[in-house]
């Protein structure tokens, strides 16, 4: 099975830069909302605030810093100010996920400026540093939180500060964590930049399963291949070849998982011209064969039906 390239492909699609500007009221010190998906927010986009984030339902690709993954319900992720993001989901023209998202953002001088009040809060330092890289939670802390962030929507006022003390609290002491992007990831974060980023990520999410080449997509952004190569890898973290590998591998383990489709069909479906280079691939990454993570994958639904 072959892919045929497109005969006139059409320059990435132009957005506005991808800055977010938060406000919060005057009588909050944080900002909490419930998003539907897609909005004009959900982008490639980064802010000085710091972002707890909670994926209610669906299921896609997380991008947060120079670390590419997956996400599914109950996805329970912190990033610190600075850091770029997006959580993306595929959807059909006209689909809307109505709640995928809560949202929650705070800023982080405004504890620490209020440390000489409350010396406690001098406790969340380590925390605040760690979360400058991306977290995601796991297990009890997942759970807890997640349930945290629900009840902030039933109240306003002081019981939503206190229940904002509880959440950071529980994900500052908790070790059921892991941390996402690397320590030496440091993009040019000037809103030119992350605008062509920003599309250029968009392209390669609705086309990776395509037989995508380097030359192509940096022309379509209006760069040399060498210019577009060195930019891709300091802004993203990762090499163009790197990053079309993660979103297919993403998209395989998603298939073999939750079909049936052949392992040879699915080979070609996610963008890989032959099954060698696919199975090297796949276990490069994951430690293991496409029928091996099949079966496990099955094993662990098992046990939880």
């Amino acid at each position: 099975m072959q892919f045929r390239r497109r005969k006139n492909p059409v320059a990435i699609p132009r957005t506005a830069p991808s800055f977010e500007h938060i406000v919060t009221q005057a009588s909050e010190s944080f900002l909490w909302r419930r998003d539907d998906y897609p909005w004009e927010r959900n982008v490639w986009n980064f802010h000085p605030e710091y972002e707890i984030h909670l994926l209610r339902k669906s299921s896609g690709v997380v991008l947060v810093g120079d670390h590419i993954g997956e996400f599914g319900p109950g996805y329970l992720t912190i990033v610190g100010g600075g850091l770029p993001h997006d959580w993306v989901t595929s959807v059909q023209p006209g689909e809307l996920i109505e709640g995928r998202d809560i949202v929650l953002q705070f800023d982080a001088q405004r504890l620490r400026g209020s440390a000489g009040l409350l010396p406690e809060l001098r406790e969340l330092e380590p925390f605040l540093e760690r979360s400058l890289r991306g977290m995601v939670f796991y297990g009890r802390t997942a759970l807890d939180g997640a349930d945290i962030m629900e009840r902030m929507g039933e109240v306003s006022g002081l019981s939503r500060f206190c229940l904002f003390l509880d959440l950071v609290d529980l994900l500052a002491r908790t070790d059921e964590y892991e941390l996402l992007s690397s320590p030496d990831f440091s993009p040019v974060l000037d809103a030119a930049s992350l605008d062509i980023i920003q599309r250029t990520l968009t392209y390669l999410f609705q086309h990776f399963a395509e037989d995508l080449k380097l030359p192509e997509v940096a022309e379509l952004a209006g760069m040399t291949e060498s210019t577009f190569s060195r930019f891709f890898q300091k802004n993203t973290g990762n090499s163009f070849s790197d990053h079309l590998a993660k979103l297919r591998l993403w998209q395989a383990c998603k298939l073999l998982a939750d079909t049936d489709i052949a392992i040879t069909d699915i080979c070609f479906q996610v963008g890989y011209m032959n099954i060698s280079n696919f199975n090297r691939a796949f276990m490069r990454k994951h430690k293991m064969t496409p029928s091996s993570y099949r079966r496990l994958s099955r094993q662990r639904l098992t046990m939880r039906a």
